[in-house]
Parts: structure tokens; C-alpha cells; sequence
């Protein structure tokens, strides 16, 4: 099985201007994250945690952090992925539009991926991405948290049943 998820962080893991409690259940925690401190739900690690732990599933950074958030994130909150890879904005993804979608494609294809979870705050506002998830059409899972609450409970448990479920 090849099934991978490719995550942001800002909006994503970390909420921008996250205020009350957390949809977890739970107070919003801040941490150092090296360069900035950063809110996060530890539910929502956690659950990141057992996605990353499923069997036949990989792990992507897609996120503006590029190579801090394995270096300075993970440790700061806890989270298992100081080694995934993570993709970049420069080098063969370079050109016009939106980087990230160029990026997930290039890997996409590289790979030969039975299935994607892309989850990023900003596809609900890419028409590029839309379209190129509507061409992946069961093979994809892509999901836009709302930035200022980052990944719900509903939204990691589908993102959970759908990285774990046979495609076909």
C-alpha cells in the first residue's frame, strides 16, 4: 500500500490566533518552536502520531517551514515527524503559480501513490489544486482546515479512516 499525507503546519498543526479551547476538547498549548512560539491541540499531535504510525503510510511536510518544521517543530511539540521528508518551493518546482501544488504533484507522480491526503488552510482558496484533486477523484482526500482552529477531530478522523481504508 502507498498511501501518503502531505501536511502544512501554519493554519494546519498550528492555528493562527487560536483563542478560547481548542476544538480537542482542551486548552490551546504554546510552545518555542526555535524561531517562534506556536499554538497546538496535543490531541491533535497525538492523533498525528498514530497516522504516522499506521502501517503503509508516509508522511510529507508540505508547508512554507520547508526543513524547520522536522528541525524545530517536532521537538517543540512532541510531534513524530523529525524524519519525514519534506518538499521544497525551489529547485524543480520553481515556476508559476502556486508552489505547494506544483511540489505535490512532482512527488505524486514520482511515487506512483495509490492515495493522497493533502490536507493545507489555503486549498479551499487554490482553483488549481481543486482541480487537479477533482482529476485524482478517490485517490485523493484533500482538506482545508479553518486557519484559526487548525485540524478538527472530524477532520483527522477522516483523514485517519482514509489513509487506512482500501481504495478500491
Amino acid at each position: 500500500m502507498t498511501r501518503t499525507l502531505y501536511l502544512d503546519v501554519d493554519g494546519v498543526v498550528c492555528p493562527f490566533g487560536p483563542t478560547g479551547a481548542s476544538a480537542w476538547g482542551s486548552g490551546w498549548k504554546y510552545a518555542d518552536a526555535g524561531l517562534l512560539p506556536v499554538a497546538y491541540a496535543p490531541e491533535l499531535v497525538d492523533g498525528l502520531n498514530g497516522i504516522a504510525a499506521m502501517p503503509g503510510v508516509r508522511c510529507v511536510w508540505l508547508t512554507s517551514w520547508e526543513e524547520l518544521a522536522p528541525q524545530y517543530l517536532c521537538p517543540a511539540i512532541g510531534l513524530d515527524g523529525a524524519r519525514w521528508p519534506y518538499l521544497t518551493s525551489g529547485g524543480t518546482a520553481a515556476g508559476e503559480g502556486w508552489w505547494k501544488l506544483r511540489a505535490i504533484q512532482e512527488d505524486v507522480e514520482a511515487a506512483g501513490l495509490e492515495a493522497v491526503a493533502w490536507i493545507d488552510d489555503q486549498l479551499a482558496f487554490e482553483a488549481a489544486a481543486q482541480a487537479w484533486a477533482r482529476l485524482l477523484g478517490r485517490r485523493i482526500l484533500a482538506v482545508s482546515p479553518d486557519p484559526r482552529r487548525g485540524i478538527s477531530p472530524m477532520e483527522l478522523e477522516r483523514i485517519r479512516s482514509f489513509l487506512g481504508q482500501p481504495l478500491f
